[in-house]
């Protein structure tokens, strides 16, 4: 297996593309669906979550990569892959979406549903993020991911 390229620009902007596109799309479905927030409340959250997503893709993306390679000394499987996807998912994401869901007012109620049902629903989205975000990692020709002309 060829060592991966270190870290570089194609890969921020497929990071940052990955985590602002599956973040606002799966938060409003939790957020309106499971919730109970009203559409405003979610869109507000939505859109905060733009730069916040911004600031935290590339270091979530090296977070990520790190996980990986901590489950592949254990494993080499797809099931140790799918679970340092899912870990890693939950323990970054989680706090940081508690503080958006705080600063557009939610209550400690719907953030604590909010937080604990994506924690759960994290068992897929945690892992669907995973290839969403190989996918676009391959689609942004990132060293490593990416091979062909």
């Amino acid at each position: 297996m060829k060592p991966k390229a270190p870290f570089c620009l194609r890969n921020a902007a497929a990071d940052t593309f990955a985590m602002v596109v599956f973040c606002f799309v799966s938060g409003m479905l939790i957020e309106v669906l499971v919730s109970g927030m009203t559409f405003e409340q979610s869109l507000a959250s939505r859109l905060l979550s733009i730069p916040v997503n911004i600031a935290i893709a590339m270091p979530y993306g090296l977070f990520r990569d790190w996980a990986l390679k901590q489950g592949a000394k254990v494993s080499n499987s797809g099931f140790m892959k799918a679970t340092a996807d899912l870990i890693a998912y939950v323990a970054f994401q989680s706090p940081v979406y508690a503080a958006i869901l705080l600063t557009v007012g939610a209550s400690t109620e719907q953030i604590i549903t909010a937080v604990s049902s994506n924690a759960l629903v994290s068992c897929g989205m945690g892992v669907l993020y995973g290839y969403f975000l190989d996918y676009c990692r391959r689609w942004f020709r990132v060293p490593g991911y990416y091979h062909g002309a």
